[in-house]
């Protein structure tokens, strides 16, 4: 359990005996201890409940309560489980430590006690007890973080790592304002690419110079921590527009993460908190850090694999289409075909194929040579041939036409020869036809 606001570790005394109790609190306040007290035990789960400290100092014997009862009744209840308690009592040694420590008390000690005993004791309980809360808190980050970057690097999309990140940050932290935002140094908008708090948002863009802890994050290139908008002198221009503009703002803390990706900044990782979530704190911020920081090789890595699947697609598409025309070469053609063919037959779909010719086009080459051949088939491709007033083009196009089912279909090949054989037919029977 963490030391007060004070940064002192407080101590809970309850005994009912008030003459030992002002000894204790002075003995312990001189040595640097906070001390609240529960006279006569009587109350102590709600002091407990309200002080929350980081030792209690317990009385076996009390003419009202049992201390025993009540350390039972406290280690049953998981709120106060980890809270360490001293047993003090006149009892034997030998009987009160056997019930006190199978009870769940961390030591036991005689009255009348040694003051530097009981210091020292009290020392080490605390210092346990801090190591066990830093041990379980850290714990818990680790596994948040291992939680957070498991479904990170599961995605592969840079936009769902966004989302995810911002997700799992906000709830892991219990906060309920959580953004991504992409900018560089200079900018003078942001893009928020993911909201934890509007699931929906894509792309939003943000005027940078309302959010003083981006532009400075962008800046230094270091996180900033704001605890309190409404005292920290960051706000202070801010503060002034929204009494100007007499706009209310919710947003009570606030830490902007920045981050980048192959040596180029580009963006913040922003949580706000509101009157109604916990102040942000140092701890909140590094620990957001941490997983921003481990994110970024995860993230870099999603725009490595699109950066590479883009590339191997414009390489297929390369290979597979024609420079000219851009339709698709023989080659994948044929395995296109092969797809359909197999489509047409598992769902008994009827497939047809046209094999379409420029009639006399052969002579458009051997006299004006390809160059010009290429040209008219990129003037064909473009005229549009209902347009009034144009001049007749004389030219004429001959196809052939196949159709499956048909029993001579047996692959791709064979039904392109059907389709060929058709096309020979209609050059010979006098161009400017269609057979099949």
């Amino acid at each position: 359990m963490p030391p007060t606001e004070s940064g002192l570790a407080k101590i809970l005394v309850a005994d009912d005996d008030q003459s030992l109790v002002r000894t204790l609190s002075w003995i312990l306040k001189e040595n640097g201890y906070e001390v609240v007290t529960a006279p006569g035990g009587e109350g102590l789960i709600g002091r407990l409940e309200e002080e929350r400290p980081n030792l209690l100092l317990l009385d076996i014997m009390m003419p009202k309560v049992d201390g025993l009862q009540l350390l039972a009744k406290m280690k049953a209840d998981e709120r106060f489980r980890d809270v360490p308690v001293l047993m003090i009592s006149s009892m034997p040694p030998e009987e009160a430590t056997v019930k006190a420590l199978g009870l769940g008390a961390a030591d036991f000690i005689s009255k009348p006690f040694r003051v530097r005993e009981l210091l020292a004791r009290v020392k080490a309980h605390i210092r346990s007890a801090q190591e066990l809360t830093r041990a379980r808190d850290e714990a818990q980050s680790r596994a948040a973080i291992v939680d957070i970057l498991h479904e990170v690097t599961d995605s592969l999309k840079p936009d769902e790592i966004y989302h995810i990140l911002v997700r799992r940050v906000a709830r892991v932290l219990q906060i309920s304002k959580c953004s991504m935002v992409l900018a560089k140094p200079g900018d003078q908008l942001g893009v928020v690419v993911a909201a934890y708090e509007n699931p929906m948002l894509r792309n939003l863009q943000i005027e940078l110079a309302r959010y003083p802890e981006i532009q400075r994050a962008l800046t230094t290139s270091r996180s900033v921590l704001v605890e309190d908008v409404a005292s920290d002198p960051l706000y202070h221009d801010e503060r002034l527009r929204w009494q100007r503009e007499q706009i209310t703002v919710p947003t009570r803390s606030a830490v902007a993460l920045p981050f980048s990706m192959k040596e180029q900044q580009l963006g913040v990782f922003f949580l706000r908190t509101t009157g109604e979530d916990p102040p942000l704190t140092r701890a909140d911020a590094q620990f957001s850090e941490t997983v921003i920081r481990t994110a970024v090789a995860a993230i870099e890595k999603a725009y490595d694999f699109e950066t590479a699947v883009s590339d191997k697609k414009r390489l297929e598409k390369l290979a597979a289409t024609d420079a000219l025309t851009g339709c698709l070469n023989r080659r994948a053609l044929s395995e296109e075909l092969e797809a359909e063919l197999d489509r047409a037959r598992r769902y008994n779909l009827a497939l047809t194929i046209l094999l379409a010719d420029i009639d006399r086009f052969k002579l458009v080459n051997d006299t004006r040579g390809h160059i010009a051949g290429d040209s008219v088939r990129r003037r064909v491709m473009h005229h549009d041939f209902a347009d009034p007033g144009e001049d007749p083009l004389n030219l004429t196009i001959s196809i052939g036409v196949a159709s499956f089912p048909d029993d001579r279909v047996s692959g791709a090949d064979s039904f392109v020869a059907l389709a060929d054989q058709a096309l020979y037919r209609a050059k010979n029977e006098g161009r400017n036809l269609v057979r099949q």
